[in-house]
């Protein structure tokens, strides 16, 4: 008998940009994971179609201590804010989360599906534009 497959994750979050201005300015970002597509990856989407993919257990890793793999790093910022920073060619994006939100996300991940270790999780980050809508 075969099993159903574990359910997609596609959680919200409200980011923070966070510039050399005086003031940050929100961002709406959509959190995702689909164990059926790669077991070891969270997907960032952000308004204008840019999608971050990189591996589950660096968002993980980066809620307790610095940590950077490829164009992605992430740290915590006090006892209540993480923030996730995304290299391109363009420069650097640094947007601050509520570490609950992102924590919450993490447990439905977990709820979802397995860590996995498959190649996905030893590459470092990516930004594609997102075909799903």
């Amino acid at each position: 008998m075969a099993t159903a497959p574990a359910p997609a994750v596609d959680d919200r979050a409200k980011g923070r940009i966070i510039t050399d201005a005086p003031l940050s300015r929100p961002v709406p970002v959509a959190l995702r994971y689909d164990p059926g597509y790669s077991p070891a990856t969270v997907r960032f989407v952000f308004p204008g179609a840019v999608e971050w993919s990189f591996p589950r257990a660096l968002l993980e890793t980066g809620l307790r201590t610095p940590t950077r793999r490829g164009d992605i790093g992430v740290w915590p910022c006090g006892r209540v804010q993480t923030v996730v920073e995304f290299h391109t060619e363009e420069g650097v994006e640094v947007v601050q989360f509520d570490t609950a939100a992102l924590l919450r996300f993490l447990r439905h991940t977990y709820s979802s599906g397995p860590a996995g270790t498959s190649a996905a999780s030893r590459t470092a980050g990516t930004r594609t534009p997102s075909a799903r809508r």
